[in-house]
Formats: C-alpha cells, structure tokens, sequence
C-alpha cells in the first residue's frame, strides 16, 4: 500500500515538473511582454509587474508594424495552398497503394520511405537548385512545393486509415456502378474525415513555426512570413527585450489556438488508424 502510493507521489511530482518546464519559458515571456523597460529592470523575470505597471503598449507596438500584417496573409497563403494539396495528393496517393496491386508497387512504397528516412539538410544543395531551375526562389511558390513534395508523413497517417476501411465498401460501391473516381470522391474521402483533420493540424503548426524554408527561400521583405518577421524584429529590437516578449507571444497565439481546440482530432485520427480490424 505504501509502495503503491509512493509511486502515485512520484508519478505526481513528475508531471507538475514536465507542465513547470514546458508552461515557464511561455510564463516568463508573458510577463515580460507586460512590463517597461524600467520593469524589466526592477523586478524578478519570474515575477509579474506591480499592476499599476502593467502595460499594453509593447503590444501596440508590434500590431502597428506593417511586416506584421504582411507575415498573417503569407503564412495564411501558404498554409491553405500547402494543406491543400497535401491533403488531396496524400488521400489519391495512399488510397491507389492501399487498394491497388501494380508492378512496381514494393519499389515505389520503398521510395516513399526512403524519402522520409533521409534528412532534410542532407539534400539541402540539390532543393535549393531545384528551386532555382523552376524559377521559384523568392516567391511564395518555392516553400509551398518544399511543405507538398518533402513531407511525407501524411502518406503514413492516410494509409494506415484507409487499410482499416474494409474492402467491401469498395466492392458494394463498384457493383452498384459507381467508378473508382467516384467511389474514392463519394465514400472513401468522407471516411478519410479524423485523419484529414490530424494531416491539417500537424502541419499547420509545422508550417506556421518554420522559420528556416522560408527565411532561405524568401529573403525578400514583402515575402516575410511570421517566423521570419519575427527574427528580424528581435534584430530589430536589441536591448528592447519587452517589445520583443510582445512580439513572440502574438506570433505564438495562433499556434497554440489550434492546438488547444484541435488536439483531441490529432489523438483521435491518430488512435483511429493504429488498429486494423
């Protein structure tokens, strides 16, 4: 009885610790964006600013500053574009290696795979020719095939979803007359309905928090997308450490709205394919 509650303290304490390690860089980033630059000063990085003292306009700043705008509509650009098309390539691709049998079919899944188990920064130099050779660099064009073409993770997520549809379906489908194009549009795709929404989330956080395609791809500055807007306002605010806290918490909003309100579809599209009946 003692060893067992003992280990619920441990199992307690343990948690309280991870939520302290992941909530205290958030916290203190917080509080500093609610300081002046005399706060900052005076008073402890772990603590709150007397609340006389708190104050709003280090967040006034940075909404006023046009780049801002302009990272929302670039990062709103490429984020549909991007799901989009990693949705409707994704869902086609793994129902086609589901539920057909073609020569070749082992090497091309293989390919896949490989493709997946390679680093990024290992190919980096041939990307980068790539998208010079499609004339795409510095435009929003070059991230939005990079986030299409060289994450593949929404292949695994549908194709383990769709091996636990059962072929029957299909079967019943082709009998009463419908074609392979309209029994994917029709029946397969609504199914495909939980993973879709875990492929959207993941890589809309994954796109929003990227900061190395675009600032590679997208050096100009009517391409700036939030991350990159961000990093040259850090450069941009040396010593002004409170308007910069400001700055990090409004690009951090979005992210963490989705997934607060999203994270029960990422579990649930996840649980959804991990059991083939």
């Amino acid at each position: 009885m003692v060893k067992r509650v003992s280990n619920q303290v441990m199992k307690q304490i343990i948690c309280i610790a991870m939520v302290l390690i992941v909530l205290a860089p958030i916290l203190l980033t917080l509080f500093a964006s609610l300081k002046t630059k005399a706060d900052m000063v005076l008073t402890s990085p772990l603590l709150l600013p007397p609340l006389k003292n708190i104050t709003f306009d280090n967040f006034a700043k940075v909404l006023t500053d046009k780049y801002l705008l302009l990272g929302f509509k670039n990062t709103g650009i490429m984020l549909v574009v991007s799901l989009f098309f990693n949705v409707m390539f994704g869902t086609i691709t793994a129902f086609i290696i589901e539920r057909f049998d073609f020569r070749g079919k082992k090497i091309v899944v293989g390919l896949f795979f490989i493709g997946m188990l390679i680093p990024t920064f290992v190919t980096e130099i041939s990307r980068f020719k790539v998208i010079q050779g499609l004339n795409l660099y510095n435009t929003l064009g070059a991230p939005i095939i990079i986030y299409i073409a060289s994450d593949l993770m929404q292949l695994y997520i549908y194709r383990q979803f769709i091996s636990t549809l059962p072929v029957s379906l299909d079967e019943a489908a082709l009998i009463d007359g419908c074609s392979y194009f309209k029994l994917f549009r029709k029946i397969i795709f609504p199914l495909l309905a939980p993973a879709t929404a875990t492929v959207c989330i993941i890589k809309a956080i994954n796109i929003i928090n990227d900061m190395y395609i675009p600032y590679l791809y997208m050096p100009k500055n009517k391409l700036r997308t939030l991350t990159t807007f961000l990093m040259n306002y850090a450069n941009a605010q040396q010593g002004s450490w409170q308007t910069l806290a400001a700055g990090i918490i409004i690009i951090m909003i979005p992210t963490i709205i989705i997934y607060v309100f999203f994270q029960r579809y990422i579990l649930a599209g996840i649980a959804a394919g991990a059991v083939k009946e």
